[in-house]
């Protein structure tokens, strides 16, 4: 990883918490990134929409940064069940996930919705961290460089900036599986990204690409050196404290 890319640890905490046990979660990752005092690397939780205000506010002081696990193109109107990305900023927000592939399996959105996203997220003030990735089937017919440069074209807004835009590389099949890439497959990908990304980006080489897909305490060390990996975007093991900050102390 370029010593000018500051590493970004992300916690996904998708549909779980409860008031309670996410509370006590945040404040036990605050505790350990308080400790630990970390000046070169960022540590983020994304918690559910309901949790967002009392999360951030348990974390605050922590320099443990708060998102959003999606947003609405919209900035307001009549939108029922949507959150839109000024009402993520207003709950604590910094950052906002876009495109991930359980919103593109589950929901349907397409790299043209998700691009909305992101520019919804830049409209807000708030960091999006837009994802893509390959299914196991267009993996095993040889078309994740393909599917990952079509993701990023129709996904990146114009205009990015490693200031304005995050990309996490998930490969869908290695996600919640307990499968993961080799290190020289994470590379790969990783390295075909910040290719794509020369067109896309105005300063390609100081954006950050994360990766994500079953990382955990004991794969985090091996995960982070592969080139081109400037963090990780963590869903289950982002739902334990010590197992999370075992990932951020690896970054």
């Amino acid at each position: 990883m370029a010593r000018s890319r500051l590493p970004l640890i992300a916690g996904n905490w998708k549909m779980n918490g409860l008031r309670a046990d996410a509370l006590a979660l945040a404040r036990g990752v605050a505790d350990g990134v308080r400790l630990a005092g970390w000046k070169d690397r960022e540590v983020l939780i994304c918690p559910p929409a309901t949790l967002l205000i009392a999360v951030a506010e348990a974390v605050a002081g922590s320099g443990v940064l708060c998102g959003g696990q999606n947003c609405h193109v919209g900035a307001s109107g009549a939108h029922t069940g949507e959150i839109s990305a000024e009402m993520l900023s207003d709950s604590g927000a910094s950052h906002v996930i876009v495109g991930h592939s359980e919103r593109r399996a589950d929901c349907g959105e397409t790299d043209a919705i998700v691009r909305a996203k992101a520019e919804a997220a830049w409209r807000a003030g708030l960091l999006p961290i837009v994802c893509i990735g390959e299914t196991l089937a267009e993996r095993e017919a040889g078309r994740t460089l393909g599917v990952l440069e079509a993701q990023l074209k129709g996904s990146v807004p114009t205009g990015a900036t490693s200031a304005k835009l995050v990309v996490a590389y998930e490969p869908v099949w290695a996600i919640g599986t307990g499968k993961t890439p080799t290190v020289a497959e994470v590379a790969a990908a990783h390295a075909h990204i910040r290719e794509v990304l020369t067109g896309l980006a105005s300063d390609a080489g100081a954006l950050r690409v994360l990766y994500g897909g079953s990382v955990k305490g004991s794969n985090a060390g091996e995960l982070l050196s592969a080139d081109n990996v400037d963090g990780a975007l963590v869903g289950g093991a982002s739902l334990k404290a010590d197992e999370f900050l075992a990932i951020a102390k690896a970054a």
